[in-house]
């Protein structure tokens, strides 16, 4: 791989379960972040971006591997990354760069796991190792809690995820701050700061959810209490399993869930600006180049969900900003992109010349020029579906594959909000079958649905099979944040 720029180094800025919509840049009427619209306002904002899985754990792979789900097996959030498949970290690294993390990783914190990193600060992983191993458990699943703690946590307040990341803002600083200090090295070093917002439990210091609280704020996009029926089988089920939005009754409960979620954007928002004014007090803003983006989003009530585990762009879509020298200012770029791309983009930045070749075919440099007809893929092999759920799109369509259930279609020039699905229609035939047909060159998806459920069938053995993990082998969903 060749630059087209001088080597730079870079700073990774990931948040996790950022809706690409709730920000101000992308014309988010009501939130609030400054910090991120200047950042995008000077330099290129990607409008197009998927993540490679809509849910933490198999995203957080992809994104270091640069591949796909399915190319490397990391299914769901019980089979976390455990360093094997190589990463841009350890390709770095074996290349003599520095390449360090902070805050939230989500891998499977094993002793012995090495994942490429020089050094890694703060890091959160999967709870116990294993994460919530009834989340193995599709067919019928498992009970994972009624949901009502989504709603009953949106309150201003101090949560640990709240102050582990005034932790891991404060660390990124310091890491800055001595890198500044230091003589400047022979090659280009990484830096990624992981932050958990906004990221649920809903509740955020009085600061931020309170520009929101009492306010007339929009409700939803095809909101419905309940379980929404009109809308797609799939969404239905989600939303059944779920449960987060049975226990909305009125506008008031929206609109304070709202409140907790655009209060943690803001939040979010504050500490981007704390790290972005640690690396210009350091004196590294023209050697750095800066990407933001998120791990996944956030229905957000669209539709009546909440959480991730949909392939709409609310959930399955992310923000993605690249910002700093040589980077073009007040660009908009449409291309379809994915957290695939991002091992491509970081070898490109830093000048790395060796053969990364570890890497999905399919990935492409964000500093490369990008084929505005570009395909991007995404999947999904966990909690809410019975099978595998298949995503690919473009800049101008959008193809859903649900292996069990009917398919969904959108124009995303004529319907941009997906709410009309062409695939009933009976003049869509030809244009269904050839996005089929573009969606098989990704992956044979009979077998890879085999795939992952045979992988996740061997967890459930592992973890003392599926009667003992029902009667409450699990340890839990949410994830605490580590001591710091």
């Amino acid at each position: 791989m060749t630059t087209k720029s001088p080597p730079r180094n870079l700073l990774i800025i990931l948040s996790d379960e950022h809706n690409p919509k709730v920000l101000g840049a992308a014309g988010h009427a009501e939130v609030q972040t400054p910090n991120l619209d200047r950042l995008a306002a000077g330099g290129t904002r990607f409008t197009n971006a998927v993540c490679a899985s809509p849910i933490c754990v198999p995203a957080r792979a992809a994104l270091a591997t640069g591949r796909h789900v399915c190319e490397t097996g990391y299914w769901d959030n019980v089979d976390a990354y455990d360093g094997r498949t190589a990463s841009w970290h350890h390709v770095l690294r074996s290349a003599g760069h520095e390449v360090a993390s902070i805050g939230k990783l989500h891998y499977r914190g094993w002793q012995g796991d090495d994942y490429g990193f020089s050094q890694s600060l703060l890091p959160m992983h999967i709870h116990g190792g294993r994460g919530e191993v009834k989340m193995l458990l599709r067919n019928p699943p498992a009970i994972l809690g009624d949901g009502s703690g989504l709603l009953a946590s949106a309150k201003a307040g101090t949560s640990d995820y709240n102050q582990y990341d005034q932790s891991i803002a404060q660390c990124a600083a310091d890491w800055l701050a001595a890198r500044g200090r230091a003589s400047r090295p022979d090659k280009p070093w990484v830096l990624m700061v992981s932050l958990v917002a906004p990221h649920f439990p809903l509740t955020v210091p009085p600061e931020f959810f309170d520009r929101y609280r009492g306010k007339p704020l929009r409700m939803p996009k095809e909101y419905r209490y309940g379980i929404n029926e009109s809308a797609h089988p799939f969404a239905r089920q989600y939303g059944r399993e779920s449960g987060y939005n049975l226990h909305f009754k009125c506008e008031d409960d929206v609109r304070r869930a709202l409140s907790g979620y655009y209060g943690l954007v803001s939040y979010l928002d504050h500490h981007v600006g704390f790290v972005l004014d640690a690396l210009t007090k350091a004196g590294l803003r023209d050697q750095t180049r800066v990407m933001y983006l998120s791990d996944h989003g956030d229905n957000a009530g669209a539709r009546g969900l909440w959480g991730k585990s949909t392939m709409y762009a609310e959930s399955v879509g992310i923000p993605l900003i690249l910002n700093g020298p040589e980077v073009a200012a007040g660009r908009i770029e449409s291309a379809a992109v994915s957290h695939i791309d991002v091992y491509d983009s970081v070898l490109d930045c830093v000048g790395y010349s060796g053969n990364g070749g570890t890497a999905s075919p399919r990935s492409q440099s964000l500093f490369d020029e990008l084929d505005p007809q570009r395909i991007t893929f995404s999947e999904y092999h966990t909690i809410g579906s019975r099978a595998a759920v298949f995503m690919v799109q473009d800049s101008r369509t959008k193809y859903v594959h649900y292996c069990d259930l009917p398919p969904e279609l959108f124009d995303l020039e004529a319907d941009p909000e997906e709410t009309v699905n062409l695939a009933s229609r009976a003049d869509q035939g030809e244009r269904l079958a050839a996005w089929e047909a573009r969606l098989r060159t990704f992956c044979d998806l009979e077998a890879t649905d085999r795939r992952a459920k045979q992988r996740q069938q061997e967890l459930i053995v592992f973890y003392g099979g599926e009667d003992a993990i029902r009667n409450g082998a699990g340890i839990g969903g949410y994830t605490p944040a580590p001591a710091h």
